[in-house]
């Protein structure tokens, strides 16, 4: 019997969700003033790395099935910093504090600077209507 095939993992919505926030972050950086734009750019990176930090455990649930705790412990390390700027870049958004946005939108590029998306992508435009998502 074949093994089964999942398309659908958590490591290639990892992989994807972070090339739609670089590219989010790319068209953030381009904002000269707060616009409607600008808010769903912003939210779209909260709600991506929120997405991300939720999805940490269920990548490393196998590794520890198996018994490689420091393994499952070392890539909880390496992602525990999405978890902690999305709640600093959603706290910056909702009280329109964009010294904090822009702040914490640098550190995320940073953590991401070895992703590449290439000119030609097939990711479009994710971010319209993520402030309607976001907001409480």
């Amino acid at each position: 019997m074949s093994r089964v095939y999942n398309p659908e993992s958590v490591g290639k919505d990892r992989t994807r969700l972070s090339k739609s926030i670089v590219l989010a972050l790319r068209e953030l950086m381009k904002q000269n003033e707060p616009t409607p734009l600008t808010k769903d750019l912003a939210a779209f990176v909260v709600l991506a790395l929120e997405e991300i930090s939720k999805n940490i455990d269920v990548s490393v649930a196998a590794w520890e099935k198996r018994g490689y705790w420091v393994k499952a412990d070392k890539f909880r390390l390496e992602w525990e910093w999405a978890g902690n700027f999305a709640k600093t870049l959603k706290t910056g958004l909702t009280q329109e504090d964009w010294a904090t946005v822009a702040l914490t939108s640098a550190k995320i590029a940073q953590k991401l600077n070895k992703v590449t998306v290439p000119e030609r992508h097939r990711l479009g435009t994710p971010w319209i209507g993520a402030w309607t998502r976001l907001k409480p």
